[in-house]
């Protein structure tokens, strides 16, 4: 047998397990066998299930999740470890404070977390709260810099002057189309009779933005990054920020905004949804609505009052509020949601998409500085 044949047969013995034509396997590969047996065999049994119940079977579990990072690199390892929470009941085994050190922590497991939030003993929750800063911490520095970067330029560039005083505060697009009358054609130029710049604001609040989250169970990565996201903003001088997470009922954490641990804590994952009275709440915040960006991350599938809702957002809209609508906020893009309710917000002109957190900075610069907000490159439809 050829050398890749051999590597052929050795590879398919690994995907189908025990029910593969027999091939000899090295001790490091008889390992990983083992662990994805634990997990994927057809018996259904995987790290920790036995006869006698999960509780005695930690040490068992702490070891599998210890092989799982020995043979396979970080990004198989969540995705094993989310497949062990969905088919063996894993995330039960969180509760016990020991294995929260052993899992490779991300997003997922942190919504996973957070979903167990009502149920954890004190003596895991100080456990849990280390997990979730470690992946909070991660995060602020991935996106935060650049957030704070484009965010502050679009509100230094967010108002008009007719006397720009570099070339760089010259808004060449707005000066083209202000100029446009002015064509020469046998030039093939237009003259800038009138100039459009940038303004720049030195200090002081100049924008308000309200984030609202919606915290039902689906939801929960764009919960994550939404709550990492508005700590960000509310670290800004230039932006006041407010961030309310609801389900059926609204929760203003807004005060927590300084640690977005605190933030995701404060959340209930799952339960019904209420956007409607969500929005009622947050029109409340918004005392000046050309001035102001309202973010609902929400997958529109609407308990309460549909019809009050998108009277809601017509309103905003009409106030001069800038309105954007995120399906997910998440890497993963929108599972589900209501079309029927996205294709009526569309039609009030607040187009409702999914967006990547890496794009997200980019959405919010356009949106305060009063452009059309569009699905940037990176968002999902």
């Amino acid at each position: 047998m050829s050398t890749d044949e051999t590597e052929r047969a050795r590879r398919w013995r690994l995907v189908l397990g025990q029910d593969a034509p027999e091939t000899d396997l090295s001790s490091s590969d008889r390992g990983m066998d083992s662990a994805l047996a634990d997990l994927y065999d057809s018996s259904g049994r995987g790290p920790g299930e036995r006869a006698g119940g999960l509780g005695a079977s930690v040490p068992r579990v702490n070891r599998w999740l210890g092989d799982i990072r020995t043979y396979f690199p970080s990004s198989v390892v969540r995705i094993m470890q989310r497949d062990a929470m969905n088919r063996l009941g894993l995330h039960r085994m969180l509760l016990e404070p020991e294995l929260m050190e052993t899992v490779e922590a991300d997003v997922h497991l942190v919504g996973t977390l957070l979903s167990l939030n009502s149920v954890m003993p004190d003596r895991a929750r100080e456990s849990a709260r280390a997990v979730v800063r470690s992946v909070v911490d991660e995060l602020e520095r991935r996106l935060a810099q650049h957030t704070r970067s484009l965010v502050q330029g679009a509100i230094d560039r967010s108002t008009r002057t007719h006397r720009p005083r570099r070339v760089a505060d010259i808004d060449w697009n707005a000066t083209i189309r202000r100029n446009l009358a002015h064509y020469l054609p046998e030039h093939r130029t237009i003259v800038p009779r009138t100039l459009v710049g940038h303004g720049r604001r030195n200090s002081g609040v100049h924008k308000d933005v309200v984030l609202a989250i919606d915290q039902s169970g689906s939801m929960a990565e764009s919960v994550v990054y939404a709550s990492v996201f508005g700590a960000v903003l509310a670290s800004m001088r230039s932006v006041s920020t407010s961030l309310v997470a609801f389900d059926t009922a609204v929760a203003d954490l807004t005060d927590h905004l300084s640690d977005p641990v605190e933030v995701l804590f404060g959340t209930q994952l799952g339960g019904g949804t209420d956007i409607n009275r969500a929005i009622g709440y947050c029109q409340g915040l918004i005392t000046r609505p050309t001035e102001s960006t309202f973010v609902l991350v929400s997958d529109l599938c609407e308990g309460g009052v549909r019809e009050q809702m998108l009277q809601r957002i017509a309103q905003m809209k009409a106030a001069g509020v800038q309105v954007v609508v995120l399906l997910a906020l998440s890497d993963e893009g929108a599972a589900f949601y209501d079309h029927g309710n996205a294709a009526a917000l569309a039609d009030l002109g607040v187009p409702a998409f999914a967006c990547t957190p890496d794009a997200f900075p980019e959405l919010m610069a356009a949106a305060l500085r009063g452009d059309p907000v569009t699905a940037p490159a990176g968002t999902h439809a």
